[in-house]
């Protein structure tokens, strides 16, 4: 067995015992023990009651965080003309058409979120097998396909995030930084919690938020007592 790291170790110590917190608890328990050499960020995942491959049981949906993810997101922009000039004015790090489905292909996938307006769909479509396994197609569910793309490339780099429940029902994102005080981590964990809770699927049966774990990027989990959790 490989031997545990003296951070490590402490980290362990300090969670041992410790289940079903509050959001406030754990929260400060998390900041206090995230001593990596970086800003770690606090990560977290909803184990839910549902099942992926039926359509109507099926959990996707977007935040606005009150304070910001703390992450610098780069923003891919498919648009052409007056449109791809506004992406760029919005801060868009990426803006094209089919040269930049062509540099995708290739590999070079460079960002974090990609937005497209409606007549691009059809060169963006080719992408799928690409762009869909890593959560990144646009999609107008999720403000991801729009002709507002001024709105769109400042929504996600204010902070929006993106959720969708993988195989076995989970949910997982970055709600913060460790650095970010502990009003605002509480804040934006509530806030994500409360959209997930919004997006509850019509076929979703029995119990719908089975489980949530809140962690740091190097740190181990904490649970969070649902019930004070989802504030709704």
């Amino acid at each position: 067995m490989a031997k545990l790291g003296k951070r490590t170790r402490a980290a362990r110590e300090a969670f041992a015992g410790k289940d079903n917190l509050s959001v406030e608890e754990a929260v400060a328990l998390i900041k206090a023990n995230a001593n990596a050499k970086f800003d770690e960020t606090v990560e977290i995942a909803m184990n839910l009651g549902v099942d992926t491959r039926h359509a109507d049981q099926m959990v996707r949906g977007v935040v606005g965080l009150p304070n910001g993810t703390g992450k610098d997101m780069r923003v891919a922009v498919f648009a052409r003309g007056p449109k791809a000039d506004e992406a760029k004015e919005a801060g868009a790090d990426i803006v094209g058409a089919e040269d930049l489905m062509e540099s995708i292909q290739a590999g070079n996938i460079d960002f974090d979120r990609c937005i497209a307006t409606p007549d691009m769909m059809p060169v963006v479509g080719r992408l799928g097998k690409i762009l869909g396994p890593r959560n990144l197609m646009p999609n107008p569910k999720v403000g991801t396909v729009t002709m507002d793309v001024k709105a769109a490339v400042e929504a996600a780099k204010g902070g929006e995030v993106q959720f969708k429940a993988e195989k076995g029902g989970v949910v997982h994102a970055g709600v913060g930084k460790a650095s970010f005080d502990e009003a605002k981590l509480v804040e934006n964990v509530r806030a994500f919690v409360s959209a997930v809770a919004k997006a509850k699927p019509s076929g979703a049966k029995g119990a719908y938020m089975k489980k949530i774990n809140l962690s740091s990027t190097m740190g181990p989990g904490i649970t969070v007592d649902v019930d004070n959790a989802v504030t709704e």
